[in-house]
């Protein structure tokens, strides 16, 4: 299902149930490239383990190397959510928030351009980032993710948890200012 950021998919898996318990794929190319319609090649693949109410994002990778992100929870649950960073875009500014649980397997598709983080809704969350590249160092664009003009719906009751660099992470109006966002493609 396209969310309301353009390229942006949450992709729910179909799940086989009995008495041992379930089973459910969840990943094959041929099936997300027919959905988000767009070519994606696995290149590299990372995992986050973070505390309950760890903050991160939000991140992108510039233009110069567009990364797509196939982001799923297989352990714990948590608040995902992209926003649509790409300058030109229609969408600039729209955000889609979406819950994932490693009980249910559901996964987003991040397009190249747009900004993704996530809070820990559960101790010992775990996720993984399938990536169509592989990390290039000095190419990551940082957004703070508590940047009021977003209103980002991350829905925690204490401050979060955020990495010095998250936290030190420009606004919105200062990376569009420095040339850091990426442009739209559509």
């Amino acid at each position: 299902m396209e969310t309301a950021v353009p390229g942006a998919f949450v992709i729910t898996p179909c799940h086989l149930s009995d008495a041992r318990g379930s089973f459910y794929e969840s990943f094959r190319v041929e099936e997300l490239e027919a959905v988000v319609g767009a070519e994606f090649r696995p290149l590299q693949v990372n995992y986050s383990v973070s505390a309950r109410n760890t903050l991160r994002g939000l991140h992108g990778v510039a233009d110069s190397h567009p990364q797509a992100k196939y982001v799923t929870c297989v352990r714990g649950a948590l608040r995902d959510v992209v926003v649509d960073l790409r300058v030109g875009s229609p969408t600039f500014g729209v955000f889609a928030s979406t819950e994932l649980d490693a009980a249910s397997g559901r996964s987003v598709y991040v397009p190249p351009g747009v900004l993704h983080g996530f809070l820990a809704l559960t101790d010992d969350a775990c996720v993984s980032y399938v990536l169509s590249s592989a990390h290039v160092p000095g190419t990551q664009v940082d957004v703070n993710p508590l940047d009021a003009s977003l209103d980002l719906p991350w829905g925690f009751t204490e401050p979060p948890l955020l990495s010095v660099k998250d936290a030190a992470a420009p606004d919105v109006a200062t990376a569009l200012a420095r040339g850091l966002l990426g442009r739209w493609k559509g």
